[in-house]
């Protein structure tokens, strides 16, 4: 681990003791500069959950990823820096209250003098670390999080009084993420296959870009424009995410882009 490579990534100075507040401050530096995305799915790279290719993925070609990723990195580098860290399995809820498969999502828990759920990789989540034995609502720049007690020892977490995933207690070593991770960037049934998105938030809140579709959120208020060319879509990428892609992903069902105007669809065909 080239710890101070992975700080550089961050824009973050070498911390002095692994604490809890300079662990609340690499979780906004990592969310705020490391943007949540799946474009490996449509640029048809492979995704390998091996800390070398993620140093090399996310430190030195400045991309981003997904959960697996993210927290597969991340959690090296908090133990580099010589925090207790464990990588934990969750389900993600779905919107009518049922459960993803096990091993959905991957997070972090760091144990302090209690435990901390730490996890930047799910897109819109919790800025900051979240106390696991909280009792009570804990505020956030993205909402209230409340983390109650759930069968078999599991523990749900929950924004703004939704459910957003339910989390393991056993800790598991990010190889057990492996089939999980190919089966989300594969299968024609993965919500990962089926969209496009690369995500991160601002100061005053986030910004989106999903094929030629550029979603700011600034106090709330959200607005959307359509990129009309490849070179804007490239510039956006550069601007608000700090990646420069040798050539773009294809959005699912959409057409390909050239260096000028889009194609019509039956570009495909």
């Amino acid at each position: 681990m080239d710890i101070d490579a992975y700080l550089d990534r961050l824009g973050v100075a070498r911390p002095a003791a692994p604490d809890l507040a300079t662990l609340r401050h690499l979780q906004e530096r990592h969310l705020s500069a490391v943007p949540f995305e799946n474009l490996s799915s449509h640029l048809g790279e492979p995704v390998e959950l091996d800390e070398d290719a993620l140093f090399a993925k996310i430190v030195h070609r400045r991309r981003g990823g997904f959960c697996y990723e993210l927290n597969g990195l991340f959690i090296a580098l908090l133990r580099a820096l010589g925090y207790d860290a464990s990588l934990h399995a969750a389900q993600v809820f779905h919107a009518d209250g049922t459960l993803g498969p096990p091993l959905d999502h991957a997070a972090i828990v760091v144990s302090l003098a209690e435990d901390w759920l730490v996890d930047v990789g799910f897109g819109r989540f919790a800025r900051h670390p979240l106390r696991l034995s909280a009792v009570d609502g804990q505020p956030d720049p993205e909402g209230d999080f409340l983390v109650l007690d759930a069968p078999h020892g599991d523990l749900d977490v929950l924004l703004d009084g939704k459910p957003q995933y339910r989390l393991e207690r056993r800790p598991r070593p990010l190889a057990d993420f492996i089939p999980m991770a190919w089966w989300q960037t594969t299968s024609p049934e993965s919500h990962f296959t089926r969209s496009l998105t690369c995500s991160r938030p601002t100061s005053q809140g986030r910004v989106t870009l999903s094929g030629d579709k550029l979603i700011e959120t600034v106090d709330g208020v959200r607005n959307e424009l359509r990129l009309p060319s490849s070179k804007a879509i490239r510039a956006a990428y550069r601007v608000y995410f700090g990646m420069t892609l040798t050539h773009l992903p294809v959005p699912p069902g959409g057409s390909p882009l050239t260096d000028g105007v889009r194609q019509p669809d039956t570009a495909l065909m």
